[in-house]
């Protein structure tokens, strides 16, 4: 999702021991993967860590709405242009929520919310280009 649908390159990838996920209070005991994405290339560009358990003893939130859970529930992601960033969801076959994009009055500036395999909201922020 994050490499096609949104357009990130894989940077670097790691394995957290359990000893050190235990310890540090990530988990209780389980090895996590940790892969490294970037949107962009050098000092300047855009890098999130996402996380991944060996173990599948998650629980889902409510993320219906951005309001229905506590907690972090969205990422913003700037992008260069909306329209080449719509072009990339729709050949990952990921749809855009409600009537996005949406124009952000009086600015150049259009908002597209989608969500990501998990559930979680992700806000593309970007020039209201798509029209």
């Amino acid at each position: 999702f994050y490499t096609e649908a949104i357009g990130f390159t894989v940077t670097g990838e790691f394995t957290a021991s359990k000893e050190v996920t235990k310890d540090s209070g990530l988990s209780a005991g389980e090895e996590i993967v940790i892969k490294k994405l970037s949107l962009g290339k050098g000092k300047g560009a855009t890098t999130i860590k996402l996380m991944q358990s060996a173990v599948d003893q998650s629980k889902k939130s409510d993320q219906t709405y951005i309001t229905s859970s506590l907690g972090f529930s969205y990422l913003t992601i700037y992008v260069n242009s909306t329209k080449v960033a719509l072009e990339r969801l729709k050949k990952a076959g990921v749809k855009v929520l409600a009537k996005g994009p949406a124009n952000i009055p009086n600015t150049k500036v259009a908002l597209t919310v989608i969500k990501d395999p998990d559930g979680n909201f992700v806000e593309l922020v970007g020039p209201a280009d798509h029209e």
